[in-house]
C-alpha cells in the first residue's frame, strides 16, 4: 500500500489566561525600560509624554483585537501583508524581526541592570543570549514558561510600588513640556516601546482555544483575544500611569540613570530590600522576555522558509529538530545590536523602528483589506492607527539615522536572499495527499488484518518496530508505521515525504520486512512540532489495539530540555489503548 501522509497541525489548547501571560511577558516588560527612557528624554515632564504613550497603547491595543477577530490562524504582519504583496509580507517580517532581535538585546540588557551589575550589565547579557541558544537548540520546549510563573508575582510588586508612590505623601514637582512641536513629538517617538509583544498575540490566534460559539470549519478566537489583550492593556496602561506621576517624587539625580529606574524608584520609595525583590522579579521576567524573543525569531524565520521567501538552508534542522541557521541568527544579531549599540537610549531607537514598523504595516494591510468585514467606523480607525505608526516610524528614521540604517539592512539582506531563493525556484512546501487526522483512509485489503490494528512509532528498523512485526504476524493485525519529523519550532510546519531521504529509506526498509513476513503494512508520514501529540491523536483516530513505542538512552538534562515522548504519550494515550515500550 501506498504511504499515508497525514496533516500535523498544532492543539489549540493555549486558553486567554495563558494568552495573556505569555503577552504580558513580552509587552508587560516594556515598564521596566520605558519608564527610564521617559525621564532621560523628559525629566520631570515624562508624565505627560507618558499620557500619549498610554493613549497610544490603548488605540493599538484596541486594533489587534479586531486584527484577530480577522486573523483566527495566526495575523501577524506577514500574513496580513502577503494578502497584497509577498514581497510586502517579506518586509513586514523582517521589520518585527528586527524587533524581535533588540527585545532580547535590550531585555538582556535591562535584566542584568535589575539584577545590579551595571557595569557587567552587556558582558552577562551576551552570555546569557549564547546560554539560552543553546538551551533552544533542543527546541522550545521551556518558550513561554517562566513568562507565565512570573506574570503574576511581577504585576504584585509593581501593585505594591504603585500603592506606596500613591500614599507616600512626597512632595511632586511636575513641570510642562517646553519643547516646541517638533521636538516634543521627537521625544515621543522616542519613548514608543511600550507596544512591544502585541504582535506575538496576533501570531498566537493559531494555538488559542475557539470561542464557544465557534465551529471548526469557521474558527473564532475574538473572544479568548479580546480577553487577553483587555487584561494585559489594561494593566499596562494603570501602571505606567501611576508610575509615571511618581516621577514627579523623584530626585533629579536619579535621572542621570535611566536604566533599571523601577528598582531605583522601589529604592526610593520604599527602601533596599524592597528595590531588591523588584530587581530579581523584573529581572527574571525580562529573560524570560529574551528566551520568548529568541523563540519567535526562529519561528517566524522558518515560516518564511517554508514560504519560499527564504533559502532552503533556513529550514535545515539539527539532530533535534530545530532550525539551526534561523536559530543561529537568532542569537548571534542580538548579540552585534548589544555590541554596537551602547546604552538604553541607542537600544531603545532600534527597538522602535521595528515594533512601530510592523504595526504600521500590519494594521494598513488590513486596513485596505475590503475582503476582511469590518464596520466603516473600525476601518476609519484602523486607518487612521496605521498613519499614526508609519509618522512615528519615519519621524525616528529621520531623527536616527542609526535605527533607519539597521532596519535597512536587514530588510535589504532579507529581500536579497528572497529573490536568490525565488531564482533557484524556491516555492512554498507544499503537503501532498494529505489525509487529515480524524478520517480514515481504508486500507487495501491485500493481507489479513482480523487481528486488529498495531501502531509503532519509529524512525529506523529498531527493537520495537522488528517486535510490532513480529507481533502482528501472530495476531494476523495491520501494522501503521509512522515516521514522525519533529520540527521543533513554534509555527505551522508542513513537509513532503519526498523529499525526506531518511523517511524514504526507512519506509523502504520497512516494507520490505514486512512483506518477507507477509504482514499487512501502512506506513504513515507527518510532519509535527511534537510527536506525542501525533501519536496519540492517530491512536485514538485509528482505534489502534496496542501501541508499540522504543525506549530511550537520553540523559536527564536531554530530556528535560527536548521532552520524553514515550511519558508524554503514557500520560495522554486513551486507557482503553494499551502502550508497550520496547527497550
Amino acid at each position: 500500500m501506498s504511504e499515508m501522509v497525514i496533516s500535523g497541525t498544532r492543539p489549540r489548547n493555549v486558553g486567554w489566561m495563558r494568552a495573556a501571560a505569555l503577552l504580558y511577558g513580552d509587552w508587560g516588560t516594556s515598564k521596566a525600560y520605558v519608564i527610564g527612557l521617559a525621564v532621560l528624554l523628559a525629566g520631570y515632564a515624562a508624565p505627560y509624554y507618558l499620557a500619549g504613550i498610554i493613549g497610544l497603547t490603548f488605540l493599538v491595543g484596541c486594533n489587534y483585537v479586531w486584527v484577530c477577530k480577522f486573523f483566527p490562524e495566526g495575523g501577524g504582519v506577514y500574513h496580513a501583508a502577503r494578502r497584497h504583496s509577498a514581497r510586502l509580507g517579506v518586509v513586514g517580517a523582517l521589520l518585527l524581526f528586527a524587533g524581535y532581535v533588540v527585545t532580547a538585546s535590550i531585555s538582556a540588557y535591562e535584566a542584568y541592570n535589575y539584577f545590579g551589575l551595571g557595569a557587567e550589565a552587556v558582558r552577562w547579557a551576551i552570555l546569557t543570549i549564547f546560554a539560552l541558544g543553546v538551551m533552544n537548540a533542543f527546541g522550545p520546549r521551556l518558550a513561554g514558561s517562566v513568562a507565565v510563573y512570573l506574570a503574576l508575582p511581577a504585576v504584585l510588586v509593581l501593585l505594591g510600588l504603585s500603592a506606596a508612590g500613591i500614599f507616600s505623601g512626597q512632595e511632586r514637582i511636575l513641570e510642562s513640556p517646553s519643547q516646541g512641536a517638533w521636538e516634543g513629538w521627537t521625544i515621543f517617538t522616542g519613548m514608543v516601546l511600550a507596544l512591544s509583544g502585541v504582535e506575538a498575540v496576533a501570531n498566537m490566534t493559531g494555538v488559542m482555544r475557539p470561542d464557544p460559539d465557534s465551529s471548526p470549519d469557521k474558527p473564532s478566537v475574538h473572544h479568548q483575544a479580546r480577553k487577553a489583550i483587555g487584561l494585559v492593556m489594561i494593566e499596562v496602561c494603570l501602571i505606567t500611569a501611576i508610575l509615571g506621576l511618581m516621577i514627579a517624587g523623584m530626585p533629579k539625580e536619579s535621572f542621570l540613570h535611566p536604566e533599571s529606574f523601577l528598582r531605583t524608584m522601589a529604592d526610593h520609595y520604599i527602601g533596599p530590600t524592597y528595590a531588591w525583590v523588584v530587581g530579581v522579579v523584573v529581572g527574571l521576567l525580562l529573560l524570560s522576555a529574551v528566551n520568548t524573543a529568541i523563540v519567535a525569531s526562529v519561528a517566524l524565520l522558518f515560516s518564511m522558509a517554508q514560504d519560499g521567501d527564504l533559502p532552503p538552508a533556513f529550514r535545515m534542522l539539527n539532530r533535534q529538530g530545530v532550525p539551526w541557521v534561523p536559530l543561529i541568527a537568532a542569537v548571534v544579531l542580538p548579540v552585534v545590536v548589544l555590541e554596537s549599540a551602547r546604552g538604553l537610549e541607542a537600544l531603545g531607537a532600534l527597538y522602535a523602528i521595528g515594533v512601530t514598523g510592523a504595526i504600521g504595516l500590519n494594521l494598513g494591510s488590513c486596513s485596505l483589506d475590503r475582503s476582511l468585514v469590518m464596520k466603516g467606523w473600525q476601518r476609519a480607525v484602523m486607518t487612521g492607527t496605521a498613519l499614526l505608526m508609519v509618522a512615528i516610524w519615519v519621524t525616528i528614521a529621520v531623527t536616527k539615522p542609526q535605527a533607519f540604517l539597521f532596519a535597512a539592512i536587514l530588510a535589504g539582506v532579507g529581500l536579497f536572499l528572497r529573490e536568490a531563493a525565488q531564482r533557484r525556484g524556491g516555492e512554498k512546501v507544499e503537503e501532498e495527499r494529505i489525509v487529515p487526522l480524524g478520517v480514515k483512509e481504508e486500507a487495501k485489503q491485500d493481507l489479513a488484518e482480523d487481528g486488529g490494528r498495531i501502531l509503532v512509532a519509529a524512525h529506523g528498523m529498531t527493537a520495537s518496530a522488528k517486535f510490532a512485526l513480529q507481533e502482528a504476524k501472530l495476531r494476523g493485525a495491520r501494522v501503521y508505521f509512522l515516521f514522525v519529523r519533529e520540527v521543533k519550532v513554534a509555527a505551522e510546519v508542513v513537509g513532503r515525504l519526498e523529499s525526506d531521504a531518511k523517511a524514504l529509506e526507512v519506509m523502504g526498509e520497512m516494507k520490505k520486512a514486512a512483506a518477507k513476513d507477509k504482514v499487512a503494512l501502512t506506513p504513515v508520514y507527518c510532519t509535527a512540532n511534537k510527536a506525542s501529540d501525533m501519536i496519540v491523536e492517530l491512536a485514538a483516530t485509528l482505534g489502534a489495539d496496542l501501541v508499540i513505542l522504543g525506549g530511550t538512552r537520553r540523559g536527564v538534562l536531554v530530556n528535560l530540555l527536548r521532552g520524553d515522548t514515550v511519558r508524554e504519550v503514557s500520560s495522554q494515550l486513551p486507557d482503553e489503548i494499551p502502550l508497550l515500550v520496547v527497550a
